[in-house]
């Protein structure tokens, strides 16, 4: 799917945009691209591509994954002014959801890799319909982990699937009777779950909205049951209180790295 081909689409339609070819013609026209705030960068690669779309030309400055400071140029872009004004304002939005994404992410990674070199931090699924390639993109420069992408590349056991089904020791039988070549992950609320996921060898397990406490106590009981197991917490899980659940879990995902993140700030000036 050609996601910047739809969305260059929703914002030109058909008649393009027609503020600025009423003004301009073939006029060439150089901008820059400054951040407004110390950010991690992420989209930059995602911009050039919207201008080169346009037939515009854009030089990169700095890198996806640097940390950049307010007022740093990041892009230069030389074209048709009319190619320059068309993109500024996706090339702009791409720059500040994914590198609001990506800064949060590299806050949280660097707070939790000094009390535990291992731990992961990931993204959900809970993403902006459209724009999830890019989001969980934004994770993965700010030094994350996506998890899974969709519903088809990994097995998430969840609550209703659970209750559904009757009994989390049924849903774990009906997906190994036919998933095979599939990470098998089971969402658990309590020590009873765990360990019946644990004793039924899936690849991991999900803690979720338990107190640190509560979840490190799962987590000692089920690695006692099965030290191969994944352990990841999830659920109410923010910047505050994130240093409590790193110590012991494997993986900790976070809706609202992807969900409500703030966006960082950058300004396209023409020249």
């Amino acid at each position: 799917m050609d996601l910047i081909k739809i969305y260059l689409e929703e914002d030109l339609g058909e008649e393009g945009d027609i503020t600025t070819n009423s003004i301009f013609t073939n006029e060439e026209g150089e901008a820059i691209i400054i951040a407004k705030e110390d950010c991690v960068l992420a989209g930059i690669e995602d911009a050039k591509e919207v201008f080169s779309r346009l037939g515009a030309e854009m030089q990169i400055l700095h890198q996806d994954g640097e940390k950049i400071k307010a007022g740093t140029i990041v892009a230069r872009i030389r074209g048709k002014l009319r190619a320059i004004l068309a993109g500024e304002r996706l090339a702009l939005n791409m720059l500040s959801r994914m590198s609001g994404i990506a800064t949060e992410t590299r806050t949280l990674v660097d707070m939790c890799r000094r009390v535990n070199p291992d731990v992961k931090i990931c993204a959900t699924r809970k993403t902006t319909p459209g724009f999830r390639k890019y989001e969980k993109k934004a994770v993965i420069i700010g030094g994350g982990e996506p998890h899974r992408f969709g519903l088809f590349d990994a097995v998430l056991i969840k609550d209703n699937h659970i209750k559904a089904a009757g009994s989390v020791e049924e849903a774990i039988r009906r997906v190994k009777e036919r998933i095979k070549d599939k990470f098998v992950e089971v969402e658990v609320e309590n020590l009873e779950q765990a360990l019946i996921s644990a004793r039924e060898e899936v690849d991991a397990i999900l803690i979720d909205n338990q107190p640190p406490q509560v979840a490190r106590d799962i987590a000692t009981r089920v690695r006692e049951e099965n030290p191969d197991i994944i352990i990841e917490v999830s659920g109410g899980i923010t910047r505050d209180n994130i240093l409590l659940y790193a110590p012991f879990a494997d993986r900790i995902s976070l809706g609202y790295i992807t969900h409500s993140v703030k966006s960082k700030d950058f300004s396209l000036e023409i020249l």
